[in-house]
């Protein structure tokens, strides 16, 4: 589950970036950044293990 979690963190940080990008410069297809967000923290979240010490 660590290499889902690492995913959900390359994808939410990508996200954010591509966000951010599209605010300094408007592109089309900016809003699928917010789907990357979307999954990107979803992943992070079911690559939770019970019982895992961080």
């Amino acid at each position: 589950m660590r290499r889902t979690r690492a995913v959900g963190i390359l994808l939410t940080a990508l996200a954010v970036a591509g966000y951010a990008i599209g605010v300094a410069a408007p592109y089309p297809g900016r809003s699928a950044s917010l789907v990357g967000l979307m999954v990107g923290v979803t992943l992070y979240a079911i690559g939770y293990e019970e019982g895992e010490v961080e």
